[in-house]
């Protein structure tokens, strides 16, 4: 079998390591690669990206050429290297351009990505949204587009910052990334408290079926949201802060 053919179908991104840092799980959930011949799609990374590959397998490491004719990429061609692991096969990618990684590693400042993919996960279970008697927040209404965010103390990387969205209607919410759905879920707010406090009800994403803590707090046309890691304790600030499961996010208000 050729390295073309084990590498048909698709792919979960399991780790995911850029520019020198580490990137949470929490910020590439669900992200995935499909190979069909010698075609490819990336989904769930802040965009939907097409493209065809060239694969070298007689190079040292193993060269892979990614040419994207879909997408924000669309025209550019990203050299890097690949490596077939027994459950499944990592990828270092030069995301600036044609300049071949030499090893699986990254650097800041290098433009370097990291993946290591496995199969597909089964399919998600269907959406339940919670039986909690809530009531919607005027101030969460809308469509806004992410401006900044961190997970775990660690930055969203700058692709998926630019095709986020967060829509809110009544009292469900939903975060996209580009044509990528990567979570559904109900609120309710607590107005009495200083900064207001919300709690979320995750029916679909990373954190399906569980609770979310947090604050909030809407200045003008921008939204900050601090939300605890679920089953966590609730945010006593908007701090930043590496390794306290946080997700903190600035939305502004689209159209405004």
């Amino acid at each position: 079998m050729t390295d073309l053919e084990a590498l048909q179908g698709v792919w979960h991104v399991t780790e995911l390591e850029s520019a020198g840092r580490t990137v949470s799980p929490a910020a590439f959930s669900g992200a995935r690669l499909v190979l069909a011949g010698n075609r490819f799609e990336s989904l769930g990374m802040g965009a939907v990206y097409e493209g065809t590959l060239r694969l070298d397998p007689s190079a040292s490491p193993r060269a892979i050429d990614l040419q994207f004719t879909n997408g924000p990429e669309k025209g550019r061609c990203n050299a890097g290297i690949y490596e077939l692991l027994p459950d499944g096969w990592r990828l270092c990618l030069n995301t600036l351009g044609p300049g071949r990684p030499g090893l699986f590693q990254t650097a800041p400042g290098t433009g370097l990505a990291l993946e290591v993919l496995k199969r597909t996960a089964p399919e998600p279970a269907p959406v339940r949204f919670s039986s909690h008697d809530l009531e919607p927040a005027a101030e969460l209404q809308g469509e806004w587009r992410m401006i900044s965010g961190h997970v775990d103390g660690q930055p969203i990387p700058e692709n998926m910052v630019r095709t986020a969205r967060r829509s809110v209607e009544g009292t469900r919410m939903s975060v996209t990334f580009g044509s990528y759905v990567h979570s559904r879920a109900e609120y309710t707010v607590d107005r009495s408290r200083t900064p207001a406090a919300i709690t979320v009800y995750n029916a679909e994403g990373p954190h399906a079926g569980k609770t979310q803590t947090g604050i909030y707090q809407r200045t003008d046309d921008t939204l900050t949201i601090s939300l605890a890691a679920p089953e966590s304790a609730k945010p006593a600030d908007f701090a930043v802060r590496p390794g306290d499961g946080r997700t903190v996010v600035l939305w502004r208000l689209i159209g405004r």
